[in-house]
């Protein structure tokens, strides 16, 4: 990448989006893991990754009761969506190797928090979208660690999988200079003019948490690093990455103009028996947003069910 392209893409994005939080947000490497106080006795514990340009408040309305211990990530290079709290440096951090802004990166981060944070045995892991492959990542990097963990995989990006042709259409003509300029300009247009095509029917909640994407990373050239990875490890990664996934659930949007919904059944039904495909009827790759109800009840025992 030219430095002058560098150099436009480093310039910092303001933090544009955040909410109240109650609980401890620790820093780990250049990202952060946020764990939510719980008003009843912990019964089960949720680990969240949110997907691209999203915050990890995308889980917050999904998982809301007292007995839940909610864990929540941000991924490296975006802004902590909390107000009042100051991070701390946990003792149990180590240093990641992984090139910030990737895939790889951010499963180091997800697996510092399940070795260190949860409080009861019965853990999901809920990653959407990007923090689907996140999660996919994080278990073939320390299978070990996910050997009892339930994994929700919701509208993700998978191995041998790909985006929509739309996003692959928008953004094959942009080159690393573009970027800042392309940004700008969605930023100043209604989001009326490409919401209802990417983001399907809105309600109250999706416009809060997706009008402001563009200002989820600190800067540009985590926008340009996480796209360029996201289809790189989509070509990349071998569906044996399923291997080691022991049980959990795949939520398939009923629409999809993010990712190709196709290619993501056709990688989903490469996983073991043990994960359940569940074709929703979500309008949007949005899943939980368009509606919980989609969000699988806490199991105490794995079902052995591929839909």
């Amino acid at each position: 990448m030219k430095a002058s392209h560098v150099r436009k893409l480093i310039q910092p994005i303001e933090n544009a989006y955040s909410e109240m939080f109650s609980g401890r947000v620790y820093r780990v490497g250049k990202g952060a893991v946020s764990v939510r106080n719980h008003s009843g006795k912990a019964e089960q514990t949720v680990i969240g990754v949110h997907g691209f340009l999203e915050n990890h408040c995308y889980f917050t309305q999904a998982y809301e009761a007292p007995t839940t211990e909610l864990i929540l990530l941000t991924c490296s290079n975006y802004h902590i969506p909390v107000n009042g709290v100051t991070p701390e440096a946990p003792e149990w951090e180590v240093p990641i190797k992984h090139l910030e802004g990737t895939i790889e990166y951010d499963a180091c981060i997800l697996n510092q928090a399940v070795a260190n944070l949860p409080g009861t045995d019965n853990i999901r892991v809920h990653g959407h979208s990007r923090g689907g492959a996140v999660i996919l990542e994080a278990i073939r990097q320390w299978p070990e660690l996910y050997d009892n963990v339930e994994v929700v995989l919701e509208a993700p990006v998978l191995p041998q999988a790909k985006l929509h042709g739309l996003v692959t259409t928008i953004l094959e003509p942009v080159s690393h200079g573009m970027w800042p300029w392309l940004i700008r300009l969605i930023n100043t247009a209604p989001s009326s003019a490409y919401g209802q095509t990417f983001f399907g029917k809105m309600n109250p909640r999706k416009k809060q948490l997706l009008s402001k994407l563009f200002s989820a990373t600190k800067d540009h050239l985590t926008i340009v690093r996480n796209i360029e990875n996201i289809m790189d490890w989509m070509e990349r990664t071998d569906t044996s990455v399923y291997n080691n996934v022991r049980h959990g659930t795949f939520l398939i949007p009923g629409v999809d103009r993010i990712l190709d919904r196709n290619a993501m059944l056709a990688s989903a039904r490469q996983s073991p028996t043990t994960m359940r495909i569940v074709e929703t009827q979500a309008p949007s790759h949005f899943i939980t947003l368009d509606s919980k109800e989609w969000v699988p009840d806490f199991e105490t025992q794995p079902t052995a069910a591929q839909g």
